[in-house]
């Protein structure tokens, strides 16, 4: 039967690289100290050193999308109709 593989999330893999990165300890002593394989704390620390550009690069892209911006306040403006038309009704059958 095979082990089964650990699945490890963004921010340990983040934690991992960025030790591995600063160099204070060696990926051997880092790989043995958070129980992974030495050439995978290499592969995180080369991941971060790759995408660190990106951080401090160009300002994401506005990711939203105006015609569904324009259908969602479109939407807002006929509920509160509504609402406001049920509220008169209420008042006027006395509920």
């Amino acid at each position: 039967m095979k082990a089964k593989r650990k699945r490890h999330d963004g921010a340990f893999k983040a934690k991992v690289g960025l030790e591995a990165l600063k160099g204070i300890k060696t990926i051997s002593q880092i790989a043995q100290e958070y129980d992974v394989h030495p050439v995978q704390v290499s592969h995180w620390k080369n991941q971060l050193m790759e995408r660190l550009p990106e951080v401090f690069g160009a300002p994401a892209q506005n990711l939203v999308d105006e015609s569904q911006v324009a259908k969602l306040h479109e939407k807002i403006g006929q509920l509160t109709v509504e609402v406001d038309f049920l509220k008169k009704k209420c008042k006027q059958l006395g509920l």
